[in-house]
Order: structure tokens, then sequence, then C-alpha cells
């Protein structure tokens, strides 16, 4: 299959799945939109392309599966804002003339809260939390450079005493072009409806379609990676009602005109993630990245600092790839992921029968 095919069935697959959707703080099940990896997280938060030996990412699109994760462990750890934590559990199997399989646990743990009525009685003390279990697969189409794979997720909610059950699919594709080291993917997540209700009311899915690249310039150890989200909607931008954009000049009267160019230029960005690892050696990477939505919706005007920026680096030690990401989202504080992985195969010994 040529390029030019690939890209047409790429888009082909999106317009087809496209329909009107939300963004965050609209939905229900939010938590399945947070970075699971501390490679993510470094990255800006996303990367959908990136095709390697490295689960966490295959985390992100379903196509990123490969033959080297066979007998894969990852493990997460999130250090998150006012005691919240999640984390993440997979493994990755292939199965011959089939394909690979893959299994993860993700989970969010809120705390504990103070139970109390409207007049301010306490009564205890109450937990929240949610869990997501999905189960993957993904192979090439016609031995081609084209890959597909798909994620059925079954997710579990209690906020106090209620609870929700959902379920949702991811379907991804990626293609690659190893000689120019080059490759794009696709991504359509949380296809899928919530079963059971908190209170009668049943709520829309967080719908998202991504597209993203990732590259490597030849004879330069860097690769770059940008992802752009929430395809399927134009306009992200919130007005805060208390906080209304100017329209009219207070001490004039007259109009504010707006650049249109910087009104476009703004909501495009607002789409976009951009991540960044420099290859030191190949044990040793180092990581960064940038979410402009992030640094929009988060910085303080009057000191924005770091807000929308993330870091990291990745370590290979013995037959452990260790992982760690920083991603700043408010002057408040920033967040800790931990990532751990590692090959089951590399743990036994090959033996061989001597020559008699």
């Amino acid at each position: 299959m040529n390029f030019k095919k690939s890209i047409f069935l790429l888009i082909g697959i999106c317009t087809s799945l496209l329909s009107s959707a939300q963004v965050g703080g609209n939905n229900t099940y939010e938590f399945l939109n947070l970075p699971i990896s501390a490679r993510l997280t470094a990255l800006g938060g996303n990367n959908i392309s990136t095709r390697d030996n490295d689960l966490n990412v295959a985390l992100a699109n379903p196509a990123l599966l490969t033959d080297s994760m066979d007998n894969n462990v990852s493990l997460s750890y999130i250090n998150y804002f006012a005691d919240v934590n999640y984390g993440y559990v997979a493994y990755a199997k292939k199965i011959k003339n089939i394909g690979m399989f893959g299994a993860g646990l993700q989970y969010l743990d809120y705390g504990k809260f103070t139970r109390a009525d409207e007049i301010g009685n306490t009564d205890g003390t109450f937990s929240a939390n949610e869990m997501c279990l999905s189960l993957s697969y993904a192979r090439s189409v016609l031995d081609s450079n084209l890959f597909v794979g798909a994620s059925l997720k079954t997710i579990y909610s209690n906020l106090e005493s209620y609870t929700s059950w959902g379920s949702a699919l991811d379907i991804g594709a990626t293609y690659i072009r190893p000689k120019k080291d080059f490759a794009l993917g696709l991504v359509i997540k949380n296809i899928g409806r919530q079963w059971t209700t908190y209170s009668g009311s049943k709520e829309k899915l967080p719908f998202e379609v991504q597209i993203g690249f990732s590259k490597k310039p030849k004879h330069v150890p860097f690769r770059f990676s940008v992802v752009y989200e929430n395809l399927e909607k134009w306009d992200l931008t919130y007005v805060d009602p208390a906080n209304p954009v100017a329209t009219v000049d207070p001490l004039t009267g007259e109009e504010i005109k707006q650049n249109k160019y910087k009104i476009f230029g703004d909501k495009l960005m607002r789409h976009m993630v951009f991540g960044g690892e420099f290859i030191i050696t190949k044990n040793f990477f180092l990581r960064a990245g940038y979410n402009y939505q992030r640094r929009k919706e988060l910085k303080i005007p009057e000191k924005r600092g770091m807000t929308g920026f993330s870091f990291g680096f990745g370590l290979r030690i013995y037959k452990f790839h260790f992982s760690y990401g920083r991603a700043v989202y408010h002057l408040a504080g920033a967040t800790n992921n931990f990532s751990i992985s590692f090959d089951i195969n590399s743990f036994y010994k090959k033996t061989t029968k001597a020559n008699l």
C-alpha cells in the first residue's frame, strides 16, 4: 500500500466517524483523558504516533502495539493534586499468525472526604475512585506499513454512594515510513455509552478524534512529535462569564476591533500538543513538551511561569526501563509521573544443547 493511499484511508476513517462532541467538563469519565505514562506526561500529555518498543506509548494508540512488546509489562504511578493518585498496569502478548494483544487496568483514587449534611454536621468519611479495564488488539494491514488497532474498555466509577458503569471503544491506525523515520497516527477515542448512571441522567463520554505525526530528522539525535487533538470540534475557547472579553472601549465607547488572524491562530493552537525527545544514548533520553491549551486555560496573566510546559527523561538500567515526567499545570504545583517497564522474556536464560 503506497503512501498516498494510506493517507486517504486514514482521513476516510476519521471523517466517517466524526460527530459533534464537547470537551472537558461536559462529559462523564473525564479521567480517561489523563496522561497515563511518564513518557506521555513529559511529551506534553499526548503522543499517538511514535512506534517503538515502549508499551507506555501504545496506551495512547492501540495501533502502536508492536511485536517487540511481546511479554512486556508496564507500571505507572502519578502523584496528582490534592491527595489524588492514579496509575496504570499493562501487559502485552503476541499470538502467532493472529496479532498483538494487550490488557491494561487504569485506576484513579480521589482519597478520603468528610461526609457532611447541608448545615455542616459531619458523619464520618467516604471515598471516591474510578477504574478502566481495557483489552487491545493490533496488527498490520496486508503486511504493509499500515497498522490498525482497537481497545475495548469497561469503565467503573464510584463517587460516595453513587456508582456508574460504562463501556467505550478506541480505534487507532498508524502509518510508518521506516527509511524516513516518519510515522502518522490517528485515534478515535471513547466511542461508547454510559450503561448505568449516578442519579438517573445519562451523560456523554469524552469522545475525541486525534491525529498526529512523529519525525526523526536524518543524522540528528532528536525526534519531535505533534498531535492535533479534538479534531471533531474547532472552537475550544472558553469565556469566563465573570470576566468576559471586552468588545467596547470603556473610554471612547468605540468597538474594539478583533484581529481575525490572531483569533484563528489561537483557536488552531489550542488543538496542538508538541513533544520532543533528545536521544543522548541508546539508554538515556531527555524529553520536553508544550501544551498550548493547558497554558491558556490555567495560567495566571500576572505571572504565567512554566504553565503548559513539561519535561522528563527515560533511562534503561539492566533489564528495566525507567521514565519520569513532570507537567506544570499551574503556579500552585505540578504533577509527577513515574513509569517502569520490562520484558519478562529477558529474565529467562536461553539454553543450548551441548555438542556431543
